[in-house]
């Protein structure tokens, strides 16, 4: 699948606040809990707890909270299919975080164990 200018910037726009409550239903309805949830986005962007519920009160955008977030050096391991399309040859640098916060979801409603979700050696 091809991703369209248009598709990028409705990801850029997208609130993180309209979603997360989505990955919460998610993983808790596949026996996950919101702290694993928490555990997962932090270390993808290095929020904590207080700074997640700050962004989610600000309806801060993907945009913001991508541009806001410290990205983990192993976070280019995060490869696969996602809503169709290959996060590896995802050439927005933005449309590819969303992405990779949307597949560590994923694999934790799945029931992945953490140590593989968070690309430990």
């Amino acid at each position: 699948m091809k991703i369209t200018p248009e598709h990028n910037e409705r990801m850029a726009k997208m609130t993180f606040s309209s979603v997360y409550p989505h990955y919460v239903t998610k993983v808790e309805r596949k026996g996950r809990t919101k702290e694993e949830l928490h555990q997962v986005i932090e270390w993808l962007t290095g929020f904590g707890d207080r700074r997640i519920q700050e962004l989610i009160e600000q309806k801060a955008t993907f945009e913001t909270f991508f541009r806001e977030a410290k990205l983990h050096p192993n976070a280019h391991l995060i490869t696969g299919l996602i809503c169709g399309y290959r996060i590896e040859e995802i050439d927005n640098t933005l449309t590819q975080q969303v992405r990779y916060l949307d597949k560590l979801v994923d694999e934790l409603a799945m029931g992945r164990k953490m140590e593989k979700i968070l690309r430990v050696a």
